[in-house]
C-alpha cells in the first residue's frame, strides 16, 4: 500500500487539474488515517494504467492512471500524435466530444497535445453526435479522430474512442495498430505532462455538421420519395445526450414531420437525472417516453442513447406500459430487410457473430453475400463491400458510404422511412415484423446479463463454463460446445457457443464495454402462421434464458 500512497502523492504533485488533485488529496489523507474505502481506491486507481485497446480507453472517472482524467487524456494524446506522425508527413486529427461531464475540457486538452507534437488538430465547433466525428474523418479528410464519449456507460464514466482516415476510412482502430499506440502512450507517459508542448487547435465551421445533415437527411429520401408523406406519430428520446439538434436538423432536410421530444431527458446533462443507466437497454430507461407517447397518442417511439451513436425502438403493444421495445435483432432484421430489397442483387449484409442468424436467411433470399464478424463495429463496419451491417446491442449501418461506425441518426431515418411507408400501406413495424417470420421463419433473440462488481468473477464464470459446459438446456441436448478462442475456431474471441439440437443458439461472453458476463440467446421456427412462429421461438428464447441463469451463479 505504501508503494501506492508513493505514487498518489506523485500524481496529486503534478495533476493539472485542481479539482481531482483535490479529491486524490482527501482520499490520500483518509487512507492516511487508516480509512479501508480510501485505502482501496488508492490501491485501485494505481494499480496499473487504464488499457488502451480497439474502443481506445474508457473507465471510470478520476485521479490516477487506472482512471479517465485529464492527465491520461493528454498521455493518450501524446502517445497517438507520436504515432501520427511516424506514420504520414503532415498528419491531422478531427476531435469531437459529447455532453459528458469532463469531455469538452478532455477535448481541449487532447486538441492542445495534438498540435503541439506537429498535428494539426481541429475541433468539431461544440458538443456532437459521435457519428457527427466519424463523418468528419473522412469529409475532412483527416489522419485520425478521437471522440470523447462513454456512449451508453453510467454517469461516472468517460471515454476516448479513436478512429483512423486514409486506407481505414474513417473507421475505429484495430489490431495490431491499438497495441502500437499503447505502445507510443506508455513512451509519452514517461514524460510529466506539465512538460509536454502545446499548440493551438482549429475549430471547425458549422460547414461539417450540415455536411453530415444532408448525407443523413439522404438516407430517408431513397427510393420511396417519402419526403412530406404523413408518417406515425413519433416520440423521441435522446436520453439526456446529444442527439436533440442533430435528429431534429435530418428529418426537417428529409422532410418529416417533427417528433416529440421527451423533455425531461431533451438536453444534454452528463448526470443523466432521469434514468439508473444512460442506456436505452436498460430497464426503466423509456419509462418517461412511454408516458408521454401514450399521453399524445403517438403510434412509434425512437431513442439514441447519449452519444446517439446507438437506436432503440418500442411499439404499441398490449402489456402493463402499453409499449414493447423492440430487440436490437428485431431493428437489425427490420433494416437489413429494408437494406436486402432496395440492393438489387449487389452488395454484402454484415452483423457481429453473436447477432441473429436471420440477417444470413434474409440475405440469400435476396442473392447477397452474407459476413459474419467478430463482436464489436469496429469488425463490421470493416467489411468489404458493405450494403448494411448491424450488431445486436442497438448498433446499425445503413449509409457505409459516408460513415464507418454504427451511427444511430442514420438508422433512425431509415427506419422511420420504413415507418412511413407502411403507415402509408395501412400497416406497421409489428405487422412488418410479422410478414418477416411469415416469409423468412421467426428469429427470436434475448440475453441474459450478470452485472459485477468483483471483476474477477467474469473469469471465473467463463471458466466453469468452459470446464463443465452444459450437455442438456431447456429439455433441448446440446450437440456442440465450442470454445471461440480456439484456434480450431478461428480464435475469434472469449466466446463460448451451445448449439441445441433444437437449431437454438446460445453464446456467452464479457462485455467489451461493461462489468458484465453477457449471454446471447437465438431461437427459430418455421412451423406454424407466422404469429405462431414467433411466439414458439420467443417461448425457447425465455426457457433457456431461466436455464442459463443458474450456470452464470
Amino acid at each position: 500500500m505504501s508503494s501506492a500512497l508513493e505514487q498518489a502523492r506523485a500524481w496529486a504533485a503534478g495533476d493539472p487539474d485542481g479539482e481531482t488533485r483535490a479529491a486524490l488529496e482527501a482520499t490520500i489523507a483518509a487512507a492516511e488515517a487508516g480509512d479501508q474505502a480510501a485505502r482501496a481506491e488508492v490501491a485501485d486507481a494505481f494499480s496499473g494504467r487504464l488499457q488502451f485497446g480497439t474502443a481506445g480507453l474508457r473507465g471510470r472517472m478520476g485521479p490516477g492512471p487506472n482512471r479517465m482524467n485529464r492527465v491520461v487524456v493528454q498521455q493518450a494524446s501524446a502517445g497517438l500524435a507520436d504515432f501520427l506522425v511516424d506514420r504520414e508527413p503532415h498528419p491531422s486529427v478531427v476531435i469531437g466530444w459529447d455532453g459528458r461531464l469532463g469531455s469538452q475540457a478532455f477535448a481541449r486538452d487532447a486538441a492542445e497535445v495534438f498540435a503541439g507534437r506537429g498535428v494539426r488538430a481541429i475541433l468539431l465547433p461544440r458538443l456532437l453526435p459521435t457519428p457527427v466525428a466519424a463523418f468528419a474523418v473522412r469529409h475532412l479528410g483527416a489522419s485520425a479522430g478521437v471522440m470523447v464519449t462513454a456512449s451508453h456507460n453510467p454517469p461516472a464514466d468517460n471515454g476516448y474512442k479513436v478512429y483512423l482516415g486514409g486506407d481505414d476510412e474513417g473507421s475505429q482502430i484495430v489490431p495490431p495498430v491499438d497495441g502500437e499506440i499503447a505502445a507510443r502512450i506508455e513512451q509519452a507517459a514517461a514524460t510529466p505532462v506539465a512538460d509536454y508542448p502545446r499548440g493551438e487547435a482549429e475549430v471547425a465551421g458549422d460547414g461539417v455538421w450540415r455536411a453530415y445533415v444532408e448525407a443523413t437527411a439522404a438516407v430517408g429520401q431513397a427510393d420511396q420519395g417519402m419526403q412530406g408523406a404523413t408518417g406515425p406519430r413519433v416520440v423521441y428520446t435522446p436520453m439526456h445526450g446529444v442527439g436533440l439538434e442533430t435528429v431534429e436538423a435530418v428529418l426537417a432536410e428529409a422532410g418529416f414531420p417533427p417528433v416529440i421530444p421527451v423533455p425531461e431527458q431533451a438536453r444534454p446533462d452528463g448526470a443523466f437525472p432521469t434514468v439508473d443507466f444512460p442506456n436505452p437497454e436498460e430497464p426503466g430507461a423509456l419509462d418517461l417516453a412511454m408516458a408521454l407517447a401514450t399521453a399524445e397518442q403517438a403510434e412509434l417511439i425512437v431513442a439514441n442513447d447519449p452519444d446517439a451513436d446507438r437506436l432503440a425502438v418500442a411499439v404499441p403493444d398490449d402489456g402493463a406500459t402499453g409499449w414493447r421495445m423492440l430487440t436490437g435483432n428485431e431493428v437489425g432484421l427490420l433494416l437489413g430487410w429494408d437494406a436486402a430489397r432496395s440492393a438489387r442483387g449487389q452488395g454484402v449484409l454484415a452483423a457481429s457473430i453473436v447477432s441473429s442468424p436471420g440477417l444470413g436467411v434474409i440475405a440469400d433470399a435476396h442473392g447477397l453475400e452474407f459476413v459474419q464478424t467478430l463482436t464489436g463495429f469496429k469488425w463490421v463496419s470493416r467489411v468489404p463491400g458493405l450494403t448494411y451491417g448491424y450488431e445486436e446491442a442497438l448498433g446499425y449501418l445503413v449509409n457505409p458510404g459516408t460513415v464507418r461506425d454504427k451511427d444511430g441518426i442514420s438508422a433512425l431515418v431509415r427506419l422511420l422511412t420504413l415507418a412511413s411507408e407502411l403507415h402509408e400501406r395501412g400497416s406497421s413495424l409489428s405487422e412488418e415484423l410479422l410478414a418477416l417470420a411469415g416469409e423468412f421463419g421467426a428469429f427470436e433473440s434475448g440475453q441474459v446479463s450478470v452485472r459485477v462488481t468483483d471483476l474477477a468473477r467474469i473469469p471465473a464464470i467463463m471458466a466453469a463454463l468452459r470446464a463443465q459446459p452444459p450437455t442438456e438446456l431447456a429439455g433441448a441436448r446440446v450437440t456442440a460446445a465450442d470454445d471461440l478462442a480456439l484456434p480450431e475456431h478461428g480464435e475469434i474471441g472469449d466466446i463460448l457457443r451451445f448449439t441445441l439440437d433444437d437449431g437454438s443458439r446460445v453464446m456467452v461472453r464479457p462485455s467489451g464495454t461493461e462489468p458484465k458476463v453477457k449471454v446471447y440467446i437465438d431461437a427459430t421456427s418455421a412451423d406454424g402462421p407466422p404469429a405462431q412462429r414467433i411466439r414458439s421461438a420467443r417461448e425457447r428464447v425465455e426457457a433457456l434464458s431461466e436455464a442459463m441463469r443458474p450456470l452464470l451463479a
